[in-house]
């Protein structure tokens, strides 16, 4: 129950009001912000600021009424207070934080499943280009990963648990305000983010549920006054690292030292020719507010960041509404609206660039492998060519002249209605709409040195209707309570796509605004249009009784037309225990155990992430360049009668322990998760007659993912004036191929300018996914008999080559002799936050890392290879004079892959650090405002690790197919991607 303090003043307030001023607090006496403080009946109401502070002008009469979630709701009548303190209890019926959960919410401390929750306070301690960057390190379990290092506008990839895929998308499902697969709004108009990882928690969402689900709620107005609330910031970015690269001299040295080679008349550094310091601006202006029967929340945000690569940037527009009305006392509607339009120039790289020609547009292994004894220029104003090698572009010219835009618009709409029938029973119905329309032109001017010049465009509209409509009932039986829910979804995806694209344009004028323009033999064409429909049925049944004891179970019927017509349903059950040991009478009241609970779920939950038609014969049809024939057709595809769904079995073990009226709660949680019927491309035999590499996607092989999570938070420290709280999790995830297609190898290679066409990963059954797969490297060979149980390669025999281990032991270093030579699977992940509070000041203090995960340096793989320029170390390389060294000697080699290029992959990062002002009261309100806040912080300042390479947190390689996914298996590969950036950012927020 509340405490009041009343502290009269005696003097007369007028009839027509005066302004109150007061404090609340919580039971131990720390201020609360952004309580809701309201004059009943009316839309009069502020909220209070950091300090808990709030001032709104009454008059004799006035009821207020005090509300903030977890609290229990206080009323105050006024007579002739001048100030007021207010103590508001904790809400015995939310001790602990609700949680959102599939089609609905629970107390946290009701829930049986694994959880983890990222709330807003976490998304707005630091400036974030994609609110999906706040799970990075603060969800346990949670991998976080940009698909382009730093560059502007790159999406983002997500893993829950490790792979639970290998030939379909195993990310995670997202859902944002309901909406099933929407786009990840701003970050600062997000109130909190759920991570849902074990089948009791996912199995609601079905067939889309085996890679996790992201909950996503966004912000809503509250009772009260006008609120206004400005974020602005700006930042400077730069390179975190670079490499260490010969100079002009030191590579007409290197070239020398193995043959002739002429000396160049410039020094250029084309690392610095393509870098550049780079910039962000974050701008959002929201308002809310509302009344006892309408709250309103609407924003507008406008993003602009220019890269550390010149002529990369992204640029974007947001729109974000929430309306939410009590039309009758049993009647709510609402409505949430979301809009977008981008725009991002990119540089190609890696997962972006032309393979061709020995490396072709990828602008940063260009930097890197330019021979630096060349200029910008020739002397008649032509781009300089590579003067060694196979010839390569221009890493200036590339990076400038070269155009590669994409604008992309996209629009969300979802409406919902809930009606109270009775009491206890409630009908919620919402129709969502979205589409996203992408456009894609890409422009190469015939200027370049090995190139005659090319235009394309293409355009791709996505769109989505969802509809979802389902039944929530809740009654107190005796000493339980019981949740009943029952629905039914139907969501219908359609997409168009148009392309095209020409060669040799009459002018370089026209960019990719006129293909006609190019060769009638080098244009392509091409369209098309897929959908896909899921129906579902779903149902969920949570009951506690005595609040001692927790069931939930769960199951949904799925439907899906990307499968074959009597596979196309599929029916995915899951249920949970859980015992609140801490609520027994024989630990109840005790001093120090205030929460202790376990868990128990299993579960099996699906995958359908692959393209539409899968289980459909298919033809491929090839046009022809003369007019006067006919386009070609050939089979692209077999028929699949039997296609059906990847299944995941999951069991789930967790412990939630609370210590010290909870100063200290940790949550410990074990998983094992069987992934059956894999989707896989698998060759048909025999081949039709004229087809290459015929295949059809099967239900075939195994995984298995194992893993341990911590989740520790601790308020070490709590003062009137000072606080300290830390944050920690660690994870640790194994995977394993179970079983494979008649015990088939799924290997594959990186582009061939890297590995010239080798392999270097494999999955073989009863091994981690991914591993990586050459010869296994054993230092320079002296001269002399060869070391026991090594070998030469053939064309590569003399003193100063390298040794390889000689698998077979047949003197000979061939195919035969590869093996896996390293693991980029990581053996556990982590991070800390540390927030301390004095008075107005608060630092945030935030590392992340990894340990094991070892990297495929294919960077250093084409930088020792003599045909381009090379890294410093290089100058140590063997000679006969320079024999203790353990870099082959200088020449021209093939890019072979051997564990030589295999580095530790473990690193620790600063990735972010925040601190904090926040005016006090007196100050604010003399400005006018509610509240105002300063920032300065840094992102990525401090790396450690023993990784040579540019960035330990390196990319997943964006190819891979249906046999290998995106990214499930080729993991670990240093391609030389966009580099992490480092930042400094400045942030002010204001409210009035």
């Amino acid at each position: 129950m509340a405490m009041i303090v009343l502290v009269f003043n005696m003097s007369l307030f007028a009839q027509d009001g005066y302004v109150l001023s007061g404090t609340v607090l919580d039971g131990a006496n720390m201020p609360i912000p952004g309580v809701n403080v309201l004059v009943a009946n009316s839309t009069t109401g502020t909220a209070t600021d950091f300090d808990g502070i709030f001032q709104l002008k009454v008059k004799r009469g006035d009821v207020l009424k005090f509300s903030y979630i977890g609290y229990v709701t206080q009323s105050i009548s006024i007579t002739d207070q001048q100030t007021i303190s207010v103590v508001m209890a904790e809400d015995a019926s939310q001790l602990e934080e609700v949680v959102v959960v599939g089609y609905g919410s629970q107390k946290k401390s009701d829930i049986t499943g694994a959880v983890s929750s990222v709330k807003s306070e976490d998304l707005n301690a630091f400036p974030l280009a994609n609110a999906e960057q706040a799970l990075q390190g603060r969800a346990a379990g949670v991998v976080v990963q940009s698909n382009n290092g730093g560059e502007p506008g790159a999406p983002i990839s997500i893993k829950v648990r490790g792979n639970t895929s290998i030939g379909a998308n195993s990310g995670p499902l997202i859902v944002v305000d309901g909406f099933v697969g929407a786009t990840m709004p701003q970050a600062n108009d997000i109130e909190s983010m759920e991570v849902l990882k074990d089948a009791s928690a996912t199995a609601i969402y079905g067939s889309r549920g085996s890679g996790g689900v992201v909950l996503v709620t966004t912000k809503k107005g509250k009772n009260g006054r006008l609120s206004v609330e400005v974020n602005t910031s700006y930042s400077s970015q730069s390179t975190a690292n670079r490499l260490d690269l010969l100079n002009a001299d030191e590579f007409a040295a290197y070239q020398q030292s193995f043959r002739t080679y002429e000396q160049g008349t410039a020094n250029t550094d084309w690392q610095d020719e393509i870098y550049q310091t780079g910039s962000t601006a974050n701008h959002q202006f929201s308002f809310s507010g509302g009344s006892e029967n309408i709250n309103f929340y609407a924003s507008a945000n406008y993003f602009k960041q220019d890269g550390i690569i010149v002529n990369s940037d992204f640029e974007k527009l947001t729109f974000l509404s929430n309306v939410d009305a009590q039309v009758t006392e049993k009647l709510k509607l609402g409505m949430n609206i979301y809009g977008s339009r981008g725009t991002k120039n990119g540089v190609l790289t890696q997962s972006t660039g032309d393979t061709a020609n020995g490396g072709g547009d990828d602008v940063i292994s260009l930097a890197f492998r330019f021979t630096p004894d060349r200029g910008i220029y020739n002397t008649d104003g032509t781009f300089t060519q590579n003067s060694v090698g196979d010839g390569i572009e221009n890493p200036w010219a590339v990076a400038n002249e070269l155009i590669n835009e994409t604008k992309s618009d996209n629009f969300r709409t979802n409406l919902y209605a809930n009606y109270d029938i009775l009491k206890n029973l409630s009908f919620k119905t919402t129709f969502g709409y979205s589409t996203l329309n992408e456009t894609v032109g890409q422009f190469k001017p015939q200027t370049f040195k090995l190139s005659i010049g090319y235009a394309s465009l293409d355009n791709k509209r996505t769109t989505n209707l969802l509809s979802e409509n389902y039944l929530t009932y809740n009654a107190e039986i005796g000493k339980g309570n019981l949740t009943l829910l029952a629905g039914y979804s139907y969501q219908k995806q359609n997409t168009v796509y148009f392309g095209a694209l020409t060669q040799e344009l009459l002018s370089d004028d026209f960019l990719f605004y006129n293909l006609a323009a190019g060769q009638l033999q080098t244009r392509r064409v091409e369209s098309y249009f897929s959908e896909w429909e899921i129906q579902s049925q779903f149902g969920r049944l949570n009951y506690d009784f005595d609040d001692k004891y927790l069931l939930t179970a769960t199951v949904r019927r799925d439907g899906a037309s990307n499968f074959a017509e009597n596979e196309k349903y599929a029916i995915f059950p899951s249920g949970a225990l859980g015992w609140k040991i801490s609520n027994e009478e024989f630990l109840k009241g005790s001093k120090t155990v205030s929460n202790l609970k376990l868990r128990a779920s299993y579960g099996v939950t699906g995958n359908q992430a692959i393209s539409p038609y899968q289980s459909l014969s298919q033809l491929s049809i090839t046009p022809s360049t003369d007019v006067n024939t006919d386009p070609s057709v050939s089979v692209a595809q077999e028929a699949n009668p039997d296609l059906k769904w990847e299944s995941s079995y999951q069991t789930n073990l967790g412990l939630d322990l609370g210590l010290f009226s909870n100063r200290i709660s940790l949550s410990l949680d074990y998983y094992n998760i069987d992934t059956k019927d894999l989707l896989l491309e698998t060759a048909v035999l025999p081949a039709y007659s004229g087809a290459v590499d015929l295949e059809v996607y099967s239900n075939v092989g195994e995984i298995n993912n194992k893993g341990f999570e911590i989740s520790l938070s601790t308020k070490n420290i709590y003062t009137d004036n000072f606080s300290w709280t830390t944050d920690f999790n660690w994870a640790a995830n194994r995977n394993k191929a179970v079983k494979l297609n008649n015990g088939d190898i799924i290997d594959g290679a990186a582009p061939s300018y890297f590995s010239s066409g080798k392999d270097t990963y494999i999955l073989r059954e009863g091994e981690a996914i991914g591993l990586f797969w050459g010869h296994d490297y054993q230092g320079v060979y002296q001269g002399g008999s060869v070391p026991e149980g090594t070998a030469l390669k053939e064309s590569y025999n003399q003193a100063g080559d390298p040794l390889f281990v000689d698998v077979n032991s047949d003197g000979v270093i061939n195919a035969d002799d590869l093996k896996t030579i390293g693991d980029p699977n990581q053996d556990f992940t982590f991070g800390v936050t540390n927030n301390f509070s004095y008075k107005n000041l608060d630092l945030n203090i935030f590392f992340q890392g990894a340990v094991g995960g070892e990297i495929l340096n294919l960077t250093n793989v084409q930088l020792y290879n003599g045909d381009s320029n090379a890294l410093t170390d290089i100058q140590n390389a063997w000679t006969p004079t320079n024999t203790e060294t353990n870099i082959p000697s200088a020449k021209i080699r093939d890019r072979e892959i051997s564990s030589r290029f295999v580095e530790d992959g473990s690193y620790v990062r600063l990735k972010n650090i925040a601190l904090g002002y926040n005016f006090p009261s007196d100050v604010v309100e003399k400005l006018g405002l509610d509240n105002l806040r300063l920032t300065l912080s840094g992102q990525n300042l401090l790396t450690f690790t023993k990784y040579s390479g540019l960035d330990p947190e390196v990319s997943y390689f964006g190819g891979g197919g249906g046999s290998t996914g995106s990214g499930n298996v080729v993991q670990g590969h240093d391609f030389g991607n966009y580099p992490t950036v480092k930042s400094v950012n400045f942030s002010l927020n204001l409210k009035f």
